[in-house]
């Protein structure tokens, strides 16, 4: 199943820079040689860049390429490294989940239930949002089987 998760996040992260890169170069294409700019490629480019970075948080978390903030000295971590793999994993869940998933959920209900519009495109925003929940469930999978595998590489040795 990760295996699965792991190519089709990659597929969709290069399908979406793509299309970026598309509506991008056709912005300077319109705006320079043919004097006319389009007004579809400003919000095509922001949405993709939107959905470009929420679904390659959630790649990183995957890969285990996020950021980390190092507090704690190495020597004391590595006295008891499962806690510390836990206490951070479960710290990144109960963001990923609460934050993004419920108030991602929350976000696309109001503007589903307000029936808001993005200008250029007409197209509903809570489908634009609805990369938030996603990719906050995303985070929270990958979390959780880093945890699990992690845990099971410590138990063995």
């Amino acid at each position: 199943m990760r295996t699965f998760i792991d190519k089709t996040l990659e597929k969709l992260l290069i399908l979406i820079i793509s299309i970026m890169l598309v509506a991008v170069v056709w912005q300077v294409i319109s705006r320079y040689l043919l004097g006319a700019p389009s007004t579809l490629t400003d919000e095509i480019a922001s949405f993709s860049l939107i959905w470009l970075g929420l679904f390659g948080a959630a790649y990183a978390t995957g890969k285990e390429l996020h950021l980390a903030i190092d507090l704690i000295p190495t020597r004391v971590i590595a006295k008891s490294p499962t806690l510390f793999s836990g206490i951070v994993s479960f710290s990144v869940v109960i963001f990923a989940f609460f934050v993004m998933v419920i108030g991602g959920l929350r976000l696309c209900w109001i503007t589903y239930t307000l029936d808001q519009r993005s200008a250029a495109l007409e197209i509903p925003l809570s489908y634009i949002y609805l990369v938030v929940p996603v990719s906050g469930f995303l985070i929270v999978y990958y979390s959780l089987d880093i945890f699990i595998q992690k845990r099971k590489t410590l138990k063995s040795k």
